[in-house]
């Protein structure tokens, strides 16, 4: 099938990754283990989200309400937002992305964007850097049940945009975007412009590796010589 759509990730891929994850680990821990949790079950190397898993587990462990739940879990992600949207006023389109956006456009395909930052910054970068008129989707955080790795982010926007997954490609910088694809047999395109090495893309299972000026010219190629 011809490919009809491109999911795009956001840090990193078409903004600058300028968010100081360790620090926003490191305060989400912190405020965590105030509330009485072992320090110990906690990993600054664990992105917030398993740090949140982590903490939820224990809580229903030990008889804790989901009211409770809830409520220290909002705690923990308005210190994440903080951080975001610290980040957001001052990040920029990363070099090629705005020609790149432009030329998907033209070429008729639906775009979607699908991120584990917040609806607020998300909203902030998409309208400072005035290029929310090229995402047909967006799926933030707050969008899905699981953010990436786990497959039910990208699949929410697959079907916001009623494209099957051999009609995608998805576009990150992270291993997390490729492992995502890689669940629901998208293709992985792989940039080397934010916290992902190559080598760590490609061990991931990207299919390909290039800049975001060369993808339109790979859909086109991909297009050209779809597969049976």
């Amino acid at each position: 099938m011809p490919i009809r759509a491109v999911v795009f990730d956001l840090d990193g891929t078409i903004v600058d990754f300028n968010l100081d994850y360790k620090a926003v680990r490191a305060e989400a821990i912190e405020h965590i283990t105030k509330q009485g949790f072992p320090r110990s079950i906690f990993s600054t190397n664990e992105s917030v989200f398993e740090t949140l898993k982590k903490m939820e587990i224990h809580m229903r462990n030990h008889g804790k309400r989901e009211k409770e739940i809830s409520k220290l879990r909002e705690a923990v992600l308005s210190i994440v937002e903080e951080h975001e949207m610290e980040a957001a006023r001052s990040t920029s389109l990363l070099p090629g992305i705005l020609d790149t956006l432009k030329t998907l456009k033209t070429m008729g395909l639906k775009i979607a964007l699908f991120t584990v930052n917040g609806r607020k910054s998300t909203r902030h970068i998409l309208k400072a850097l005035r290029i929310s008129r090229f995402f047909d989707r967006v799926v933030t955080r707050e969008s899905v049940s699981n953010v990436k790795p786990n497959p039910v982010h990208l699949e929410a926007a697959l079907k916001m945009l009623r494209v099957k997954p051999e009609e995608a490609v998805v576009v990150g910088d992270s291993v997390l975007d490729v492992k995502s694809a890689q669940e629901l047999r998208v293709i992985a395109v792989g940039v080397p412009t934010g916290v992902s090495q190559p080598e760590e893309l490609s061990r991931a299972g990207a299919t390909y590796l290039i800049s975001a000026v060369d993808l339109p010219t790979l859909i086109r190629q991909l297009n050209k010589n779809p597969k049976p």
